[in-house]
């Protein structure tokens, strides 16, 4: 029997000649582009083939190195007591010592720590009596007086003046455990800025102000109990008063409590409750 082939129809099948004429019936492809122009000659130096010249710090150089073993003749000798690692109390130091400079410390002048000391006074100056710098005094006594003299102690240390008969007015400037006795004085007695003071008064003073005190100690005699004691930033204030023949301690209050009233402020002494 013939062989008898089969065929499958699968679809139409365009023929060839139709693509290639639907390929070229498009607009046709751009043209590539030109290829880089060839790179130009190499740069050219001026300087090139020159040799260049040896600075003279570089020549000295290779005139050194070319000493060979007598470089080493310019070099000094170290002893053993001049190496750190073999002299302990160099290492400490931190430094070698050379043994062609010495160093030389300059001359300071010597610091004194001490206060200066000045020359005591007592003298009157004027109608002023001028007690200064008194150390260790305690028979200090001024007798020759007139109403218009005044008296001003300062700086005055352990010691205790007495002035008697009447004067103007009495100032206690700066000084420490200083006594004054005095008589009478017409104006006022003034303390200030300084430290455990005591103060007796034999007949009349109106007025007794302490300012920037710590310490201070007022006998008041019995013609002087009506006398005004003004206090301000100063502590441990008290005033004795006569009775029989000893004194009573009354304290100054140091510390004030301040209200209101509705019209004005009221001030008084705080009670410290203990």
């Amino acid at each position: 029997m013939a062989n008898m082939s089969t065929c499958v129809n699968k679809g139409p099948v365009a023929p060839t000649a139709s693509v290639f004429s639907v390929l070229s019936s498009g607009p046709g492809l751009p043209p590539p582009p030109p290829p880089p122009p060839p790179p130009g000659p190499p740069p050219l130096f001026e300087n090139e083939g020159k040799s260049e010249e040896s600075s003279p710090s570089r020549s000295a150089l290779f005139a050194q190195l070319n000493q060979g073993e007598a470089i080493t003749k310019g070099l000094r000798h170290v002893t053993d007591d001049q190496k750190t690692h073999k002299n302990p109390s160099l290492r400490a130091q931190g430094q070698t010592r050379s043994p062609t400079k010495t160093h030389t410390p300059s001359p300071t002048s010597p610091k004194s720590n001490s206060p200066q000391k000045h020359a005591p006074v007592f003298e009157l100056e004027g109608k002023k009596w001028r007690v200064e710098y008194q150390e260790d005094k305690n028979d200090l006594v001024i007798s020759e007086t007139e109403l218009k003299q005044v008296a001003y102690i300062f700086k005055c240390e352990k010691s205790t003046l007495q002035i008697k008969g009447k004067i103007n007015s009495i100032t206690v400037d700066n000084c420490k455990k200083f006594g004054l006795v005095f008589d009478n004085v017409v104006g006022i007695v003034e303390v200030i800025n300084s430290k455990d003071i005591q103060i007796q008064v034999m007949g009349r003073v109106p007025t007794i102000s302490i300012n920037k005190t710590e310490g201070c100690h007022l006998y008041l005699s019995e013609a002087a109990l009506d006398c005004e004691i003004v206090s301000a930033k100063s502590s441990e204030m008290n005033v004795l008063i006569p009775q029989g023949d000893d004194y009573r301690e009354f304290p100054v209050p140091e510390q004030f409590k301040t209200i209101w009233d509705g019209s004005k402020l009221v001030t008084e002494p705080a009670e410290i409750m203990a």
